[in-house]
């Protein structure tokens, strides 16, 4: 990883200690060398999206984000053998990830298949911490979209962005039988592949990301999944809980 010149990894003791990420705020003059948007694709595991989608989108730069070098070294590896010039990988903490962007620095994010964190609302990526955070270098007009397995992880982020009042543009608990038209859909990841082929529907949402600095989090209790997806070091188990 550390040959790859498409991958950077910053550890977060250093981001910690005050050192600046060099190309906070440049990543379209030093690494793209172009004006075009960029997209994060946040926990992007082996980088099949992130790599999917700027094959599709050469007006575009992508950044796979991920704390798991082995599973970036993959999507990393292609992207070279394929001569993307639109891609990069970040190894970092998610948490961190406000160190990496300047303001307005970033168009839209992917959430593919996050860990539903049932038991701890701040890990969340779709908390209202996170989007707070997301704020600080997303556009006022940015798009956040969440693809997901979990009936958990799709329930509390519709209540989360009911309650704040953000402006969804498309819904759905079941992507594959739904209307929507979107080629960056039809990417279909290993894992998902595996959930699709057990009988679970995927759930998906795209809304706008407002500056909003008064947000509140859902007060309900949101039913837990009564399955555990499997993890993307294991061989491909749902586990019932």
């Amino acid at each position: 990883m550390e040959t790859f010149l498409n991958v950077f990894q910053v550890s977060s003791h250093t981001l910690r200690n005050g050192i600046n990420f060099e190309m906070k705020g440049k990543w379209n003059e030093v690494f793209f060398k172009n004006n075009h948007p960029i997209v994060l694709e946040l926990g992007c595991g082996k980088g099949e999206y992130t790599v999917g989608m700027a094959k599709m989108f050469p007006d575009k730069n992508f950044i796979g984000v991920d704390i798991k070098g082995a599973r970036l070294w993959s999507g990393a590896k292609q992207s070279i053998l394929e001569e993307l010039k639109n891609v990069a990988f970040l190894r970092t903490d998610i948490e961190m990830i406000h160190h990496f962007f300047s303001e307005n620095e970033v168009s839209e994010i992917w959430l593919t298949f996050p860990d539903p964190q049932m038991k701890k609302v701040t890990k969340r990526l779709t908390a209202t911490n996170f989007l707070r955070t997301y704020q600080q270098f997303v556009r006022n007009d940015g798009l956040i979209h969440l693809k997901t397995d979990s009936n958990f992880m799709f329930s509390y982020t519709c209540e989360m962005l009911n309650i704040n009042r953000y402006n969804v543009i498309f819904s759905t608990t079941d992507l594959y039988a739904s209307e929507l038209q979107n080629p960056v859909l039809g990417i279909k990841t290993y894992y998902e592949k595996q959930w699709l082929s057990r009988g679970l529907s995927i759930k998906y949402i795209q809304f706008v990301l407002e500056k909003k600095y008064e947000l509140i989090e859902p007060e309900g209790e949101i039913d837990f999944d009564t399955y555990r997806s499997f993890g993307r070091n294991n061989c491909g188990k749902i586990v019932s809980i």
